[in-house]
């Protein structure tokens, strides 16, 4: 029953937001809805060795990375551990994929988090130190360096006899501030004569009103090239920046397809508010079979003999709920009136699921279904 109400909430929820959104014709600003050419983040990415684990740290003798991994470093500060009667053997080190996001606009000294992930077979990076690590992008050139101490937010333990516990990912970690940006992606915002606009929902009516609300405050300024972008340039002599400063926080009415998404797994379905219905009844019933086992003891007749044995028994029942009214729905109904027809009905989100399906088949539900 619960799981019903989940459901029926998030279609009259869904219904109330489409309803309001239209009555008060919601706008949103040009900034939440497109992102701006080149102005992203930068994957970067290190390999590192993190240092002071309490016995967690990988296994020297398995995880030849990690083993000349230390090598190389201690070699860089004068010490050579290659020879023949120096062994490393500690549990107190681990190799690590340092990861880092690069914001667009880093300049030099600014500090940046960094994601510390252990690659060898260590238990835990808990309390483990993070020697300084240069971060490459995918050019191979070295745009920050990252060193500290790694917080995992996780717990790991382990009695004598093999019994653990843990709880979250002891083996990854994060370290905030951990990153120092050394130098910038060079993107200069000021110099550019053109700059593109993309959708994040590709939309042929919401680029082109995106286009339209540019030009009227700034005519000649937008052209929509496809349903995903739109292209911009300054006007009045103004520069790229203060340009677009200025358009991000224009506002326009964003358009959307019709579409109906199903979780199955958590039985939710949300609608858009431009879901259609053709003229359609729905009934909805169950057909209920249930078997029974049980055993029964079969006795001899007093002269025959025989022997008192336990036979099984099966009962067999079938329980066909008496369909309920046909919910009509006029030719244009309303996401409103689907969500009001379907609770009316009382059905579980399984059925809701079947019964918007079978609208859809029947060619009444004008909206694509996707199912996640």
């Amino acid at each position: 029953m619960r799981s019903t109400c989940r459901a029926v909430s998030v279609l009259l929820l869904a219904a109330g937001l489409a309803l309001s959104a239209g009555a008060a014709s919601a706008k949103s600003r040009i900034k939440d809805i497109v992102t701006f050419e080149s102005v992203r983040d930068n994957q970067l990415i290190g390999y590192g060795v993190v240092v002071g684990l309490n016995g967690t740290g990988d296994a020297l003798r398995n995880n030849a990375m990690t083993k000349q991994s230390m090598e190389s470093f201690l070699e860089r500060l004068g010490i050579n551990t290659r020879a023949a009667d120096l062994q490393l053997n500690t549990k107190n080190i681990a190799w690590v994929m340092v990861t880092a996001n690069l914001p667009a606009f880093a300049t030099p000294g600014e500090r940046i988090d960094v994601t510390v992930s252990s690659a060898g077979d260590a238990k835990s990076l808990l309390g483990g130190t993070l020697l300084m690590t240069p971060l490459v992008s995918v050019s191979g050139d070295v745009y920050a360096a990252a060193q500290g101490t790694v917080q995992t937010g996780a717990i790991s333990a382990q009695g004598a006899s093999g019994s653990s516990i843990s709880k979250g990912v002891p083996t990854a970690g994060r370290i905030a501030g951990g990153g120092l940006v050394e130098k910038d992606t060079g993107f200069q915002l000021a110099n550019m004569q053109k700059l593109r606009l993309t959708l994040r929902n590709p939309d042929f009516t919401t680029a082109q009103r995106v286009a339209d609300v540019i030009n009227a405050r700034f005519p000649g300024a937008a052209q929509m090239d496809n349903p995903g972008v739109v292209s911009i340039h300054p006007v009045n002599g103004q520069d790229m920046v203060s340009f677009v400063g200025q358009v991000e926080n224009l506002t326009v009415q964003p358009d959307a397809p019709a579409k109906v998404v199903i979780d199955e797994v958590a039985g939710v379905i949300v609608m858009g508010e431009n879901v259609r219905i053709s003229t359609v009844a729905i009934q909805q019933g169950n057909l209920t079979i249930t078997v029974r086992e049980s055993s029964q003891v079969s006795q001899p007749n007093p002269l025959s003999q025989g022997t008192t044995v336990v036979v099984p028994k099966s009962d067999v029942s079938v329980d066909e709920e008496k369909g309920k009214k046909f919910v009509i729905l006029k030719e244009g109904a309303s996401l409103a009136s689907l969500a009001a027809g379907l609770n009316a009905l009382g059905v579980t989100p399984r059925d809701m699921i079947s019964i918007l399906q079978s609208i859809k088949s029947a060619g009444a539900l004008q909206a694509d279904i996707e199912v996640q």
